[in-house]
């Protein structure tokens, strides 16, 4: 199957190619910044290693997006989310959590309003 052409990286000034948004230099850069300067302190707490642990084999026990199945769709899945939020009592509990795809987590969220 043929690949998509590589672009530019969005860096300003890089003329680096790539598959992605930026090279590997500046996506390691961008990331560090935003985890630096956008993003809650306290949410390392809350999703720390632990959470990437659990919601690593959550995936691949659940490897469908669980709403999609109910419609009748195969889609991998690309998101482990808590039915009840942490921010609103919610844990990292088996029974608390859902594998979704990208789609059906936007979704969610939007019902939800809290994007």
């Amino acid at each position: 199957m043929p690949r998509k052409p590589k672009r530019g990286c969005a860096y300003p000034g890089c003329p680096r190619l790539t598959d992605g948004q930026y090279c590997e230099e500046h996506r390691k850069l961008v990331d560090s910044q935003y985890n630096k300067y956008s993003r809650s302190p306290d949410v390392h707490k809350t999703y720390g290693r632990a959470w990437k642990r659990i919601r690593d084999r959550y995936a691949a026990e659940h490897p469908l997006c669980e709403r999609c199945l109910k419609e009748g769709r195969i889609t991998p899945v690309e998101e482990v989310h808590h039915i009840l939020p942490i921010s609103q009592g919610g844990t990292h509990d088996r029974g608390n959590l859902m594998s979704l795809c990208q789609s059906c987590h936007t979704k969610i969220h939007h019902e939800i309003g809290d994007r």
